[in-house]
């Protein structure tokens, strides 16, 4: 294509600066896209904003990290086998080291999806981590009714809670700031808590009566450290002294399992569901619907349906819109990156 793109990198002194290189090559089975819109994934992406804040000041070394795995924009051209999008369609996309926050991306078809009518730009950006979500709820095997507790209310918390309130589940937030609270409580999540000002096993004790939680979704980057046993004692328990229910690890957690009187399944999610970082199925090789319903491409399509019907709220997640093109003065004027949830970068791109 011979054209520049500008690309967001991390640098060694905490800033966010651009980076220039060529658009990729368009070979058969990708498609490539004018992005508008890109989200920030802060853990995977840069070990939280609060770590990249701490870097302020040091020395740029010289390094540029290009980062990002979640945008949304216009198809520009198809390669060779593409037949599902075409030039002017509205898509999302994600994948690592290809959906870059960035003004060009050449993607593999099927971590691609259409936006439907209504969907934004910002709001396709959320691909990603709406389908990381989905899975992490698909693996929890929600039943209308349950009670559940999603440890950490970052976006992937967030999400993952808006999900299981869709599928029929009353559930509880336990959040890490007065930000990601009040975020919650806006979009319907009356009982989110901040578990570093009060007791997060008394008042999940007190949101199940006593009953216990049907399920628990670790939903932060990192050691679980106290919040494990928390949690365990939050479970539903048996009259014999078990702790049951299922626990879902997604986004990073790690926990200590050790012999405890107990039932409970642990599940692993990973990533956002069969296909992604299977070459072949990305780039156009499908698997067959009959014994493989949900893969990323299929969980993607769901989750801008939600989105599209206003099952799940995107828009109240989003703090802050940096213009890509002027991304480092923009995050710069950031002071605490505590009031960061959902940040988006923008490039121009008409909504429609």
């Amino acid at each position: 294509m011979g054209t520049l793109r500008k690309i967001a990198a991390v640098c060694s002194d905490g800033k966010i600066r651009l980076v220039e290189e060529e658009v990729p090559e368009l070979r058969p089975g990708t498609v490539r896209i004018r992005a508008y819109a890109s989200l920030v994934s802060p853990g995977t992406e840069l070990n939280g904003w609060k770590h990249l804040f701490s870097l302020r000041g040091g020395r740029d070394n010289g390094e540029r990290r290009k980062f990002g795995y979640s945008n949304a924009g216009i198809v520009d051209a198809v390669g060779e086998g593409v037949t599902q999008f075409k030039p002017g369609d509205r898509v999302a996309s994600i994948g690592y080291g290809l959906a870059l926050h960035s003004d060009w991306a050449v993607v593999p078809q099927n971590l691609c999806v259409l936006l439907p009518e209504g969907v934004t730009f910002e709001q396709g950006s959320y691909a990603m981590l709406l389908a990381t979500a989905m899975q992490a709820v698909r693996r929890g095997q929600p039943e209308i009714g349950e009670k559940a507790c999603v440890v950490g209310m970052g976006l992937v918390g967030q999400l993952t809670a808006q999900l299981l309130t869709a599928s029929g589940c009353r559930v509880l937030g336990w959040a890490r700031n007065d930000r990601q609270v009040e975020i919650a409580k806006a979009w319907g999540i009356a009982d989110a808590i901040n578990m570093k000002k009060c007791d997060p096993v008394a008042c999940t004790q007190a949101f199940t009566n006593g009953r216990g939680l049907d399920q628990s979704v670790f939903a932060f980057p990192g050691p679980a450290g106290d919040s494990w046993d928390q949690t365990l004692s939050c479970m539903k328990k048996t009259p014999d002294g078990h702790w049951m229910g299922r626990v879902v690890v997604v986004g990073g957690s790690s926990i200590e399992l050790k012999w405890v009187p107990a039932n409970l399944d642990v599940r692993i999610a990973a990533r956002t569901g069969a296909g992604y970082h299977d070459a072949a199925w990305e780039l156009g090789r499908d698997y067959p619907p009959v014994f493989m319903q949900w893969t990323t491409r299929t969980n993607l399509e769901v989750c801008m349906e939600l989105v599209r019907y206003g099952n799940v709220n995107v828009d109240g997640l989003t703090t802050h819109r940096i213009d890509l093109f002027n991304a480092e003065a923009q995050i710069d004027a950031i002071g605490n990156p505590e009031d960061i949830l959902g940040l988006i970068f923008k490039n121009g791109g008409v909504e429609a």
